[in-house]
């Protein structure tokens, strides 16, 4: 609601739209911009934007007017009395009519989307297109406003922000179709009449498109469209200009695509339709000669239109090319596929990347035919696409360092690695080992990936296709013995002055032929001294990190040999040039490689592996150093690097009655982190990291830990308290999973949770407690699930369950994706705990207590959660709520019956406006 009881006086209203545009005082315009944003709301709004709207004093006010009015029409329109409807249309109507070309754009716009969104919502008003085109069409000043309102009415009619009903729209669809004829005749007469006004030939383009879109005009008009064929005369003219040029290759896409939903449908055995389809065909393929046109004159943005237009042809056609070509025969139509390949031979990599939608489709559909027949018939252009993106993928010649190095260089990284995860989509149609034999057969002077001679390569080329092998090696079969071998080796005996890229790129590609290593163990060793030799050198330790991870992974049983070389990786990890992403990697390498040690083995080896980072952070402790990020002196790095190890650490348990391998290691190490979250307890970073450590150092050991149950309690409730971390909450949903099964253990995590519960209310409790912390109500929930999961009886039995239930009523409104999900969550462990036969020897303990609750609640969860899905919620959260209101059906389906009736008669009537507009996609 707005704060305003009074109007406010239009002058000073004049005066704050001006201190918003031109106060030289920076506080002012922000104060001016709430004032008006207030007045928006308010009732007067409309009378004072209509009176602005009158007088035209300036630029500034007009459009503050022009947009008050949208706004009020689009979210307010229910403040207006039936009967002052028509005086608002004939108001709007008059200040359109006086639009003339010196109008602003933006206030035009503003005026003609406020009576799109008028015409959507008066339902007196019939027949309001012809209407329109009656009062305005037969005047050349009023063409303009008139165009731009038949282009936005559409595009507002399947607008969500828009509040119309199911009916009313389907009743204004209904309306549109039947005056398309009007708007086409209409249109063909603006094209007729000659103008030379650009502007208002990118309108009749745009009008046409919006009307297209929303299906009014039939496809089986294209071919005799007048409209149709100005586009294609403007995408046959190489001299338009490039706003014409854009908006009838927006025209023609949207065409495309229309064409490509009916034919998805199936109705492609419509004569008509096929007629259609041949005419869009025919006139597309004839753009040919414009493009390379383009291309010539290096029109860069007439090459991209171009290329959008082929790719959307090819994605219409697609399911029919695979139709035509399963039959035994090839579609016409898969000729388009040579067009667009010609788009992705285009010099600058921006025009290739706009086809990758259409390779990825191509690529699905024939990886679930999976037919060998219809892989052959497309091979050629695959092997076509995947040597052109090689090329696009070669660095400049003149480039000196790696390829994010120097002026555009993460783009074209971003380029690459859409290229990568292309190639890895397709390749399967040439086959992984064709790709492979074929880039390196580039590399060595034979024949390219398209039979032509390759003279020496140089070292650009060379990279381009190391990179393309990489993104396929993964699926080389580790049994390949011919070309493999020969990289392996190639890439082993690099001269020292190679090119660093592709010295980096070789060590990517070792990285991923990890399986084929793994079943060729003599190559082992000598890969291994080559990426430790890779790891001193700057630039390129990163790389050789990943590579070993990899290797670790795939070869763990080979890679035992080899650990007390790890090892003393591991002790000069900050000797090399790398980051601290990088060795985190290498530590969670060697942690996969110690989890395969005999057992004997396994504790003295961690606990060398954890006291490298544990003296580090007991360091820094007693020297109180302060902290400077990402440096030696910020123990979030030593905590990273532990909790790396504590959660890959993963030894095969055969007895588990048996001492845990890790146990003791654990048990050492909880003095630090103890001291850790003491020392910092202030620096959320810092205790997330740490509570971050402790949950992998419990997960390592599982229950074997349960003696560092208490002191861990002990040291997290008081700090919860005192600060309000939520990670403490979320590190004590991780010890009820782990513990809450042991009845010794019960205790002590109920007492934890009830001490969590009072600090937890005060800050929630508070004005927007809900809104500002949600991390903390994520966190809580979660623990109070595991509860309900683990031990459903004690936390039913405690006395805080009826506050627990309440704070999470009340959080059921709450637009948070995570917060809420954990809020829905809970109920419906909550519910499901109170039926579920999981454990029949408590289920009519657990039934009666939740009940019991119910009975007490039940009404009010129910209203809450009506509520919250109407007015509060984003749509995509409603599948979480429906799953409660279905356990609440299952739970007592006449309780439910009678809840939601009596929800229902809470909801405000059809008049009210809701406190809360939810926007759905």
């Amino acid at each position: 609601m707005s704060s305003f009881s009074l109007p406010p006086s239009l002058e000073t209203v004049y005066q704050a739209v001006c201190s918003l545009y031109n106060n030289t005082n920076p506080v002012e315009p922000g104060k001016a911009s709430l004032w008006l944003g207030e007045l928006q709301k308010s009732v007067f709004a409309w009378k004072i934007a209509d009176e602005m709207l009158h007088e035209k004093r300036n630029i500034e006010s007009c459009y503050f007017a022009a947009q008050t009015m949208r706004t009020k029409i689009q979210f307010s329109f229910h403040e207006l009395p039936q009967e002052a409807h028509i005086s608002l249309r004939d108001s709007l109507l008059e200040h359109i009519s006086q639009i003339n070309e010196h109008t602003n754009s933006a206030i035009v716009t503003q005026l003609c989307l406020a009576l799109a969104d008028l015409v959507l919502q008066m339902t007196s008003w019939q027949k309001p297109v012809v209407d329109l085109i009656n009062r305005f069409g037969t005047s050349t000043s009023n063409l303009w406003p008139l165009l731009e309102i038949l282009t936005v009415l559409p595009e507002e009619a399947n607008s969500r922000s828009l509040r119309l009903g199911a009916n009313r729209r389907h009743h204004m669809l209904l309306e549109f179709n039947a005056s398309a004829d009007t708007v086409t005749e209409f249109l063909k007469m603006c094209l007729k009449n000659g103008s030379d006004n650009v502007q208002i030939r990118v309108t009749i383009l745009r009008c046409f498109t919006s009307w297209i879109t929303i299906h009014a005009i039939p496809l089986e008009a294209i071919p005799s469209s007048d409209v149709i064929t100005y586009a294609l005369q403007v995408l046959s003219n190489h001299m338009a200009g490039s706003q014409l040029h854009e908006t009838a290759t927006d025209c023609i896409c949207v065409i495309l695509q229309t064409l490509g939903e009916d034919t998805s449908r199936g109705s492609n055995n419509s004569a008509q339709l096929q007629q259609v389809q041949l005419c869009v065909f025919t006139s597309v393929m004839n753009l040919e000669q414009p493009y390379h046109l383009s291309v010539a004159h290096e029109d860069m943005e007439k090459s991209i239109n171009y290329c959008r237009i082929f790719t959307e042809l090819a994605e219409t056609f697609l399911e029919l090319m695979i139709a035509g070509s399963e039959r035994g025969g090839q579609f016409y139509a898969t000729q388009i596929l040579d067009l667009v390949l010609t788009c992705v031979g285009h010099h600058d990599y921006e025009v290739a990347q706009i086809t990758f939608n259409l390779w990825y489709r191509l690529s699905e559909i024939l990886y679930q035919k999976n037919r060998d027949d219809l892989n052959i018939v497309f091979r050629p252009h695959i092997e076509r696409l995947i040597g052109a993106l090689c090329r696009h993928c070669q660095m400049e010649p003149d480039h000196l360092g790696l390829v994010e190095e120097g002026g555009g260089g993460e783009e074209f990284a971003d380029f690459r690695n859409r290229v990568s995860d292309l190639i890895k989509d397709v390749v399967f149609v040439v086959g992984s080992s064709h790709c492979f034999r074929q880039m390196f057969s580039s590399l060595t002077g034979g024949p390219g990936p398209q039979g032509q001679l390759v003279h020496t390569p140089t070292w650009d080329s060379t990279e381009a296709a190391l990179f393309v092998m990489q993104a396929v090696a993964k699926n080389i079969l580790p049994e390949e013995n011919d070309v493999v071998p020969k990289v392996v080796e190639a890439i082993l005996n690099l001269p020292e002055n190679t090119h660093i890229a592709v010295r980096y790129t070789s060590i990517l590609l070792l990285g991923e032929l990890c399986e084929w290593i793994d079943r060729h163990p003599q190559s082992l060793e000598p890969v291994l001294n080559f990426l430790l030799a890779c790891l001193n050198q700057k630039g390129l330790g990163s790389a050789a990190s990943g590579a070993l991870l990899s290797i670790c992974t795939a070869c763990p049983l080979h890679m035992a040999s080899h650990f007390s070389g790890l090892l003393q990786i591991a002790r000069s990890l900050d000797n090399f040039p790398i980051s601290n992403d990088a060795a985190i990697g290498l530590l969670k390498g060697v942690s996969i490689i110690l989890a395969r040690l005999p057992h004997e083995e396994i504790t003295t080896a961690m606990r060398e592996l954890c006291c490298f980072q544990a003296s580090s952070l007991w360091a820094l402790l007693a020297d109180n150093i302060p902290i400077e990020r990402g440096t030696k002196t910020d123990p979030v790095i030593w905590l990273d690097r532990l909790a790396a190890i504590f959660k890959h650490t993963n030894p095969q348990i055969d007895d588990p009655n048996k001492p845990h391998p890790c146990q003791s290691v654990v048990i050492e190490m909880w003095p630090v982190l103890s001291n850790v979250c003491e020392r910092y307890q202030r620096d959320v970073r810092v205790i997330e990291r740490c509570c971050r450590c402790i949950r992998f150092a419990v997960r390592c050991v599982g229950k074997h830990s349960a003696q560092l149950l208490e002191p861990i309690v002990k040291q997290i409730v008081p700090l919860y308290t005192a600060h309000q971390h939520s990670c403490f909450l979320y590190l004590g949903s991780i010890l009820v999973d782990e513990y809450a099964t042991d009845s010794e253990c019960i205790c002590n995590l109920l007492n934890m949770l009830q001490a969590f519960i009072c600090p937890t209310f005060a800050l929630l409790e508070q004005e927007d407690g809900l809104k500002n912390h949600p991390d903390t109500v994520d966190d809580l929930f979660r623990l109070c699930a595991r509860f309900l999961q683990r031990a459903p009886v004690p936390l039913l039995h405690s006395p805080v369950i009826g506050s627990i239930v309440d704070c999470a009523i009340m959080a059921c409104s709450l637009d948070h994706r995570d917060a809420n999900s954990s809020v829905m969550k809970f109920f419906y462990d909550f519910l499901h705990s109170g039926r579920s036969y999981k454990d029949r020897s408590d289920y009519t303990i657990r039934r009666q207590l939740v009940q019991n609750i119910l009975q007490e609640k039940g009404q009010t969860l129910v209203i809450k959660l009506l509520h919250a899905s109407v007015f509060e919620l984003s749509s995509y959260m409603l599948s979480d709520v429906a799953d409660v209101i279905i356990e609440l059906t299952r739970n007592d389906t006449d309780l439910m019956s009678k809840w939601l009736a009596e929800a229902i008669l809470t909801m405000p009537s059809q008049n009210a406006p809701p406190s809360h507009i939810r926007t759905a996609n």
